[in-house]
């Protein structure tokens, strides 16, 4: 891991940009040391520097923990491949006219969450080496379908907060009921783009003896501020 970058906010938290071979990510790490870790995730081809990815890890390191996140291939700056370029046409296409979109979304998601795990794993084998790090690792994020994935495989991850609002293809959704880590699930109850029912019965897919469902009022970016504190306490009990 090669740190590129670096500086230091307002509020005490050190933000570096870092280069893990072909991998470009940022942590943010509190002036405690070491910290429990926080893998935070995104999708839809969003950069890492996405504003509201950016403030909910600044304020989560303020808190106490280091947060990282990567962009995985075909987020930010990384190339897409001629396969996802024809798959996001045709999601944009079918949008656009009205037309049902999950078989473009099942053959699209499955293979970036495939892509995406090996070097989520490698990013964290590289972080847990840093003394700044000292676990244990949580998972908050907005690719839900990889949070899931993450859940199964990765035995270092301890606890996870999962927002409702993106795909999770069919193989994600079986998948879930192996997932047992204490889990915070959010939902925006009035999001066109996720039907409330599927998100429901992911929810009640889940493996966790200890889940929670938070759900409110308003479309697919407006979960309310409070939530954030929310999930921060979630972390609390569960990492540190």
């Amino acid at each position: 891991m090669r740190f590129t970058s670096e500086q230091r906010l307002d509020d005490g938290v050190l933000e570096r940009e870092f280069a893990l071979g072909e991998i470009p990510g940022t942590l943010w790490t509190p002036g405690s040391a070491p910290a429990p870790l926080v893998l935070m995730a995104h999708n839809n081809g969003l950069p890492k520097a996405e504003p509201r990815l950016v403030a909910r890890a600044g304020y989560t390191a303020a808190r106490g923990y280091a947060v990282a996140t990567i962009d995985a291939a075909g987020c930010g700056d990384r190339p897409r491949s001629a396969a996802d370029e024809q798959s996001r046409a045709d999601l944009r296409r079918a949008m656009q006219a009205g037309e049902p979109v999950d078989e473009i979304l099942e053959s699209f998601i499955g293979p970036l969450v495939e892509n995406a795990v090996p070097e989520w794993q490698t990013t964290l084998d590289a972080l847990l080496e840093l003394p700044e790090i000292g676990g244990p690792v949580g998972y908050s994020g907005g690719w839900a379908a990889l949070g899931i994935r993450l859940a199964v495989v990765e035995q270092r991850i301890a606890a996870a907060g999962f927002f409702a609002g993106g795909y999770v293809p069919r193989a994600q959704r079986e998948e879930a009921r192996q997932v047992t880590i204490p889990l915070l699930f959010l939902l925006q109850w009035d999001d066109n783009g996720n039907p409330r029912q599927r998100a429901l019965d992911l929810f009640d897919a889940f493996g966790s003896k200890e889940k929670t469902l938070h759900a409110n009022l308003g479309g697919h970016t407006g979960t309310p501020w409070f939530e954030l504190e929310d999930g921060c306490r979630f972390l609390d009990r569960h990492l540190k």
